[in-house]
């Protein structure tokens, strides 16, 4: 019972498949599935075990793997070779039973109609689908309903009985009406068919239409007078046979395809593909195709031929004639029809357009239009100086005409360039660096030209792919030019003025003319230099600082230009860079100019102060630091070294909370040493709970802590006095 259920549910099921796939507009060569739907076997005599009744027609077009058929009845099965064979000896049969073939490609119904049956009763739907013998509704009599066909796109007279259904009883009997249900009869589309219910005689309505719907499934019952049920619904399949009504139909009016130029006589350039919506079971959907016009029609009308059934253009031209540099065009345009019917003249047809396009392959090499150019450039300029024209036959969309030029030789020093100019592939030949009429005035260069796409074997580059380029140095006033550039010199600072510092050297390369030469001051920032207009040399004209601004890592720096007497004159710069050596000659100051103290000798009555000096060593530290030279100073105050650059001031009894001027003496280490008197303004503070509180307006609490971290430090960093170098700066 379980397969005959199965069975039903898939014819169902395909039936549905079937009407989808017809809207979706599936139509392939191939058609998954039956490619015979009905079958008939006439009985003789009882059916034997393994007899092959009929051999079904599955093909799922991916090689039938891993197929499996279920039958309606169990008492058969299909065979390996898709023969229809009972499993044991069968007597009897019900007239019509369904085989269901399924994979993962095809999903399909068939169906077996038994002729010559002799006459048995209770035949119901459920004994032909194997469903069992025992219907719910008990009853002698059965309902044999047999499929029906229609021809779709009728005329008219309508209604039309295309078949009848059949009640088979032992008895005469004639309180029944028969009744129709499903899709086309009381469901949409409502009344298509109608069934007479005193005859059973099924109609249609109104012309049908295939491609619509391929097929409908019904249901025919009989009930009794009052409306009960008296034979249980019969399946009613009603299959729209087709018509060639439908022409075939290009997706696109214009296709594409490109062949190489060259390419072999048979190759396959594009395949047109045509759909037609008829039965693909039948010749009204089975395609033919044809080249009925090629424009232009030179060097030969029949350059391409299309497969028939396939619709595969290829080449028929020889690969000689199939030139693109010969041909009249590189466009070729086909007219193409497909034809219905297997191509029959009563076929319809449709047709399309196929443009192919001559593709280009680099069979020309690039060549030179003149075997000489000339050209003339001026000494120290660059730029392009002659434009190479060369002739390419081959496509100039493509690497095959787009050209790479090289200088083969004549450029030793690679003065020069050659690039392609993508507008008009010409080759631009450039100076990139200055050439100098002095040293050479002719140059000859040998140029040679490729595509930027490989030629193919049985081409090769020949002597119009070299070119030779004469290119004439013209003469021109050049400026002077300083050697060395820049002229480094090491003078000690504060030299007298009018001191010789350098001497300039500017020669002039026209050495084919007597020039003369004059300098100037072009740049000097502090004013410190003078030159001499003839000779060159370089003296001050004002005393060399190297503490000045202007002076930056004890380097000066000032330019000087030099001017010809040609005609026009020509002009050259070059830079004079003075590296200064320090004098001492800035004498030491303290720092910081306050320094605090507590009034209490016994608290923290200690301040740091340092030396600094403008000068480098050894003209800085180590400093000397001591009390002024005014009587009694140091009775109150001590100066104690603390490093080679910090000292520091000790309180050596109370004094009073005030501020205190106290004079110091600091000297460096300079050869003769600088002194300088100044003085340090002491702030003696109340020193309470380490803050420290002083009389001056504008002094503030500080902390006795920071105070004690400075002079730890100082202490700390009086390992390192020795180099000369201070490693803090005193607290403020």
């Amino acid at each position: 019972m379980e397969i005959g259920v199965r069975i039903l549910l898939a014819f169902l099921l395909h039936q549905v498949v079937r009407v989808g796939g017809q809207e979706d507009g599936r139509h392939e060569g191939c058609v998954p599935g039956f490619q015979v739907k009905h079958y008939q076997v006439t009985y003789s005599r009882p059916f034997q075990k393994d007899q092959q009744l009929v051999q079904v027609e599955f093909d799922d077009c991916a090689g039938n793997k891993d197929v499996m058929f279920e039958v309606s009845d169990p008492g058969f099965h299909v065979d390996g070779d898709l023969n229809l064979v009972p499993y044991q000896d069968i007597l009897f049969s019900g007239p019509v039973l369904f085989i269901h073939g399924f994979n993962a490609h095809a999903d399909d119904m068939a169906q077996v109609e038994f002729t010559g049956l002799p006459i048995q009763s209770s035949h119901t739907l459920r004994s032909i689908l194997g469903l069992g013998h025992t219907p719910p509704y008990r009853s002698k009599r059965s309902l044999l309903v047999p499929p029906m066909i229609v021809t779709e796109n009728q005329r008219d007279p309508f209604p039309r009985i295309i078949g009848k259904s059949h009640v088979i009883s032992p008895e005469k009997s004639e309180n029944h009406i028969f009744r129709l249900k499903g899709p086309g009869a009381d469901q949409d589309p409502k009344g298509l068919f109608f069934i007479d219910k005193d005859t059973g005689e099924v109609s249609v309505s109104r012309s049908l239409d295939r491609e619509a719907t391929d097929s409908y499934m019904l249901e025919v019952s009989t009930t009794d007078f009052a409306g009960k049920l008296v034979d249980e619904p019969a399946l009613l399949l009603i299959t729209v046979i087709d018509q060639n009504d439908n022409r075939p139909i290009f997706r696109e009016t214009r296709y594409s395809g490109e062949v190489l130029e060259g390419s072999p006589t048979g190759t396959t350039v594009m395949t047109m593909m045509a759909f037609d919506a008829d039965d693909p079971a039948t010749d009204n959907a089975v395609l033919r195709y044809n080249i009925v016009r090629q424009s232009p029609d030179k060097p030969s009308p029949n350059m391409f031929y299309i497969d028939a059934e396939k619709g595969d253009i290829v080449t028929v031209i020889s690969p000689t004639l199939l030139d693109r540099e010969t041909l009249p065009t590189t466009t070729y345009e086909l007219e193409i029809v497909a034809k219905d019917m297997a191509g029959r003249e009563v076929g319809l047809t449709g047709t399309a357009t196929a443009t192919i396009t001559i593709t280009d392959k680099n069979d020309h090499a690039p060549e030179f239009t003149h075997p000489l150019f000339e050209a003339k450039v001026y000494e120290s300029s660059t730029g392009v100086v002659v434009n190479l024209t060369v002739d390419d036959r081959d496509d100039p969309a493509t690497g095959a005409w787009r050209a790479i030029y090289s200088i083969i030789s004549g450029d030793p020093t690679q003065s020069f360039e050659i690039q392609t100019n993508p507008d008009n592939n010409e080759g631009m030949l450039s100076v990139v660096k200055p050439l100098d009429y002095e040293a050479t005035e002719f140059h000859t260069l040998l140029i040679k030209v490729e595509n930027e796409e490989t030629l193919v074997p049985d081409v090769g580059y020949g002597p119009s792919s070299t070119a030779t380029v004469h290119v004439t140095v013209e003469d021109i006033n050049e400026g002077p030019v300083f050697f060395p550039d820049p002229l480094t010199v090491t003078t000690m600072e504060n030299i007298p003025v009018g001191s010789f510092v350098a001497s300039l050297n500017a020669t002039d390369p026209d050495i084919l003319h007597k020039q003369s030469i004059r300098y100037a001051v072009l740049r000097d920032p502090a004013g410190w230099l003078s030159v001499n207009p003839v000779r060159g040399t370089v003296n001050t004209s004002a005393s060399l600082d190297r503490e000045s601004p202007f002076v930056h890592d004890n380097k000066y720096t000032a330019v000087f230009i030099a001017t010809d007497n040609g005609s026009p004159p020509a002009t050259g710069t070059g830079t004079l860079v003075i590296r200064l050596e320090d004098y001492n000659d800035n004498a030491p100051f303290v720092v910081p100019s306050v320094a605090r103290v507590c009034e209490d000798a016994h608290d923290m009555n200690v301040a740091i102060v340092g030396g600094r000096d403008k000068d480098l060593p050894p003209n800085g530290a180590p400093f000397k630091i001591e009390l002024g030279k005014q009587p009694g100073l140091d009775k109150t105050w001590k100066v104690t070294r603390v490093n080679s650059t910090h000292s520091q001031i000790m309180l050596l009894h109370s004094l009073k909370k005030a501020n205190y001027q106290l004079p110091l003496l600091i000297t460096d280490s300079g050869v003769p040493p600088l002194s300088n008197s100044t003085e340090v303004k002491v702030q003696v503070c109340v020193c309470k709970k380490n803050k420290m509180h002083c009389s001056s307006a504008h002094s503030h609490s500080a902390s006795l802590l920071v105070l004690l971290a400075t002079l730890l430090l100082v202490l700390l960093s009086d390992d390192c006095a020795a180099s000369g170098k201070a490693l803090f700066k005193a607290a403020p």
